[in-house]
């Protein structure tokens, strides 16, 4: 991974890119979720999903839209991956992402993904993408339910290649990616050989909304389902357990109204801010 200046490479981001000159195999990674509004919370604080319907994750489908804006502007191949358990099976799920453009899906379903964590995740996806072959592996920053953004990173470490998140803007020259990564005061621009692992932040773009015509075509595309065994990942059973989770204590709100702007109001708001922290 190179960094070179930022003038000359703010100025490469707007380079023209020819389709074709750079052709790349790509990943897009996603995981499917719980849909937020369905979850609910028991009087002991545990959480139920039981009765949620499960969606992709918000931020994979914007690793999703940029893997397809880097296909047109270069051509390749963008595949789809995901890894977990019998839940992945669902059909209106393949057809939802492989709506949004990937030409093919290549599922890893094995019950001792059920509930992975980020470790296991990031080796069953590892293994799947050398099985695959890739040039280009793009996840989102985080998943929409645990949000711990840490696959991608691991990911980029177990297969060895150079890997960056908070990833804002990527373009494909020349097989390499120059892309851009918003820090807190400043923009940082990088020069990315291949093959790499890159997350994306929501700021890349907008994920395409599928037509009829695309998800019926959707049901035409190839879906390859492969268990632990078949990707040759034999040690599931090291992992992180998660051993509950509760939502947090709801308070009551205080209700308290001060009305005025006098000196007494302010010191009343400062001396009651004071006793609550």
């Amino acid at each position: 991974m190179v960094i070179n200046n930022i003038a000359e490479n703010t100025k490469k981001l707007g380079a023209k890119q020819t389709r074709g000159e750079t052709r790349m195999n790509i990943i897009a990674c996603y995981k499917i979720v719980p849909d937020e509004k369905d979850i609910q919370v028991r009087s002991d604080r545990s959480i139920s999903i039981d009765k949620a319907e499960w969606v992709i994750g918000q931020y994979d489908l914007n690793a999703v839209e940029a893997a397809m804006q880097i296909y047109e502007a270069v051509g390749g191949k963008v595949t789809a991956l995901s890894v977990g358990d019998r839940q992945l099976e669902n059909s209106k799920l393949k057809k939802g992402v492989l709506s949004r453009g990937p030409q093919e899906l290549f599922l890893v379903i094995d019950e001792a993904l059920s509930g992975a964590d980020t470790n296991l995740t990031a080796r069953a996806l590892a293994a799947a993408a050398r099985k695959i072959g890739f040039d280009l592996i793009i996840c989102g920053e985080g998943s929409q339910d645990l949000y711990s953004q840490q696959v991608g990173i691991q990911l980029g470490q177990i297969l060895n290649v150079p890997t960056l998140n908070a990833v804002s803007r990527i373009v494909a020259e020349n097989g390499k990616l120059i892309v851009e990564r918003s820090l807190e005061d400043e923009v940082e621009v990088l020069e990315v050989s291949l093959p790499a692992v890159i997350s994306v932040t929501t700021d890349i773009n907008q994920p395409r909304i599928a037509s009829m015509k695309d998800i019926l075509a959707a049901g035409k595309k190839p879906v390859t389902q492969w268990s632990l065994a078949d990707v040759g990942l034999n040690d599931a059973n090291r992992r992180t357990e998660i051993l509950y989770t509760l939502a947090p204590e709801q308070a009551e709100r205080k209700r308290i109204i001060l009305e005025g702007e006098s000196e007494e109001v302010l010191d009343k708001f400062y001396e009651l801010l004071r006793k609550a922290i």
